[in-house]
């Protein structure tokens, strides 16, 4: 891990809301030039973790910092805030909100109008600058408010579900917009339910479930932690070797290819051998890493 002061250190922060508890004993710290993942299903935490960093509600217990000192609203000028619940003036032109939220911000009218017109057209709305909100499709709007989290240059971005009912094409840009930022040293917190999308673009990461933190750190150390006990095949035959339960333990079956989670202490080379022996016919075998959804399951399972 970065040893520089972190950009955002929460510890031992806790919030309840009447008998429920929203966030149990959080501690993790976010730097400088990386992307720090909150991953979670629904409800683990994450949302109410990120709205006490940005000063929306407080904690009941515990302390927060950004750049190594205590939040003051000149520290949260230098937060770009993308909530998960959405909203935009519904009858307020595209440039003329962006204007009024870089305002917020104390970015100059001119400097602003320079950015307005850049990050438009970078995330290709150029053309709807003078639209309505109403106007927007639901994707579109979102781009927009992207661009309203960004436009006052944060050195702090935090992201909650980002990319949330994008089409694949525009979840590609703003992750390339958003590895960018990781590249020019912002800090970066990106939290959702999709692990798959957490995988491709965290540096560490922090895994919450009902409420309390089950596992955190760098996700490259995290996933060699686990080693790599599957191997993804594609073949013809050999179903009675994959259902020696000496060798395999599970195997999981995609349209193309088959995921084999090896038997406790089982040698990979092994299997292939005794494949080859069966006669199947095997076009693929690799040693694979565990999913992070599949760490997830693990560690819940471990703590429940």
């Amino acid at each position: 891990m970065p040893t520089q002061t972190p950009t955002v250190r929460l510890n031992q922060v806790s919030k309840s809301f009447g008998e429920f508890t929203a966030v149990s004993d959080l501690s993790l710290a976010a730097h400088a030039g990386r992307i720090y993942g909150l991953i979670g299903p629904n409800g683990a935490g994450k949302t109410t973790s990120i709205r006490m960093i940005v000063n929306i509600t407080a904690p009941d217990s515990g302390s927060i910092e950004l750049f190594g000192r205590q939040i003051t609203a000149e520290l949260q000028d230098r937060i770009g805030y993308l909530p998960e619940e959405r909203g935009l003036y519904r009858k307020m032109k595209i440039g003329e909100q962006i204007r009024f939220f870089a305002e917020l911000k104390n970015v100059k009218p001119r400097e602003a109008d320079r950015r307005i017109d850049f990050w438009l057209e970078r995330v290709q709305l150029s053309e709807w600058k003078n639209k309505k909100a109403v106007e927007l499709s639901k994707g579109m709007q979102q781009k927009v408010q992207f661009v309203t989290s960004i436009l006052h240059d944060p050195d702090l971005l935090i992201l909650d579900e980002p990319f949330s009912g994008l089409d694949p094409i525009n979840v590609e840009l703003l992750k390339e917009i958003i590895l960018e930022l990781k590249a020019a040293g912002k800090t970066i917190i990106f939290s959702t339910h999709q692990m798959e999308v957490a995988e491709k673009i965290c540096d560490d990461i922090c895994l919450l479930n009902r409420s309390k933190k089950i596992m955190d750190g760098r996700l490259r150390d995290i996933k060699e932690s686990f080693g790599g006990n599957s191997v993804a095949l594609r073949l013809n035959g050999g179903d009675e070797v994959l259902g020696d339960p000496s060798l395999v333990s599970k195997v999981a079956r995609h349209s193309d290819s088959i995921e084999a989670l090896l038997a406790p202490g089982a040698d990979p080379q092994d299997l292939l051998r005794q494949l080859l022996t069966s006669g199947a016919v095997v076009t693929k075998f690799e040693m694979i890493e565990p999913s992070l959804n599949d760490i997830f399951i693990q560690k819940v399972k471990e703590v429940s």
